[in-house]
């Protein structure tokens, strides 16, 4: 028997306490909705959801110093799991559709678009897919709108128009904001702004040091302490009344250069045998097998990745509840989109690619697996009353 990691993965709470609950959640808690409120969040007329990519649990947790404000939040907060894969595609379309990944169909960095055999980079959106078609569900802003509240997103001009706004955030007035400075304004205008209001607001900074310095790094507590003091301005400036969440789209762990198996190496070869299409990320991979051979590909994943991984087939990653609540299964055209075979790194292994993604194999903090660090984020509440 191939081995396998010492440890559980973290599976999703779907419907109970994952990312799409909060936002949910918090439009419930706008609308009087007690049935959609799962986490129980006090009413109010204004509510901002402020996302820090990058933030994960165990990281605030260990740099409380840096972070005085957020961590002060934190002392009687629950966590919240991301979803799987605990990355930014995945958790900002549960974030703006209040459903699990199983439902909005945003599976992953990189899926395959069914009948092509190309992958679909959600950060990098191809011109020939309409965001709108390829995820269908209502977001948070199309409902709050429908509800009379006002709907407005702050996030950097940049992404304004990109496939990912379209397909997670659409429905919302779009307020571009390219400093920090600019974001906590921008944020509180938006809630003085109309008596009912959903205000998201969202900074990837944190994130990005992460990718190229490491969790670890003087540079990534440097950053955070900014995000404290940027989330303790717009906490200092709410209108009476209004609330303020704090949470994340994931955590991140660093993968050091032994941790790194690279599938375009002749070392793992096997890795790419009756492989077809490699896809997701280093840490959370959707791998699509050759017409016949995904028992094959299964069985070599696992025996190759051992205890550095959790390796699933599709059927029973979906059964298990990585995608949402399990029993509940995937539509047949969304699940085309996940790999024949899942690979989801434990400890802080990666499975890289260094000739087809030279660039994602070469970042040093990385995210997507079902580790606490991936998983675990923070559900952080300040209330203006």
């Amino acid at each position: 028997m191939p081995r396998e990691p010492r440890t559980s993965p973290i599976v999703p709470s779907y419907g109970e306490s994952s990312l799409a609950d909060l936002s949910a959640s918090i439009l419930a808690s706008l609308t009087r909705d007690a049935a959609g409120n799962v986490l129980g969040l006090p009413e109010a007329d204004r509510a901002c959801l402020l996302i820090i990519d990058g933030l994960g649990l165990e990281l605030l947790s260990s740099h409380q110093a840096a972070a005085p404000f957020l961590a002060e939040l934190a002392f009687n907060s629950r966590p919240l799991t991301a979803g799987f894969p605990s990355t930014t595609v995945t958790s900002v379309a549960s974030l703006g559709t209040g459903q699990p990944p199983a439902a909005h169909g945003m599976l992953g960095y990189q899926v395959l678009i069914p009948g092509t055999g190309r992958l679909l980079n959600g950060l990098h959106w191809p011109s020939d897919i309409d965001p709108v078609s390829w995820q269908a569900e209502p977001t948070v802003f199309d409902r709050a709108a429908e509800a009379g509240l006002a709907a407005v997103h702050v996030s950097p001009g940049a992404y304004e128009k990109s496939g990912l706004t379209r397909a997670a955030l659409r429905g919302a007035r779009y307020r571009r904001s390219d400093s920090l400075g600019a974001l906590a304004a921008l944020t509180v205008d938006a809630l003085a702004d109309s008596d009912r209001v959903l205000a998201g607001a969202y900074h990837g900074d944190l994130d990005a040091t992460g990718h190229r310095y490491g969790v670890s790094s003087p540079a990534w507590s440097y950053q955070l302490a900014h995000v404290d003091k940027l989330a303790e301005q717009i906490a200092s400036s709410l209108p009476y009344g209004a609330v303020m969440y704090v949470t994340a789209d994931h955590g991140m762990v660093d993968v050091g250069p032994d941790d790194r198996i690279d599938a375009d190496s002749p070392e793992y070869a096997a890795l790419r045998d009756g492989v077809a299409v490699l896809g997701g990320e280093a840490r959370a991979r959707h791998v699509y097998a050759e017409p016949g051979a995904a028992a094959d590909v299964l069985a070599t994943w696992r025996e190759v990745l051992g205890e550095h991984a959790w390796v699933m087939s599709r059927e029973d990653a979906i059964k298990d509840g990585w995608f949402g609540p399990p029993g509940a299964g995937v539509d047949d055209a969304l699940a085309l989109r996940i790999g024949d075979v899942i690979a989801a790194c434990a400890g802080s292994t990666a499975v890289i690619a260094s000739k087809a993604e030279p660039l994602e194999s070469s970042l040093i903090g990385m995210h997507g697996s079902l580790t606490p660090a991936e998983q675990l984020v923070p559900m952080l509440v300040f209330n203006s009353r």
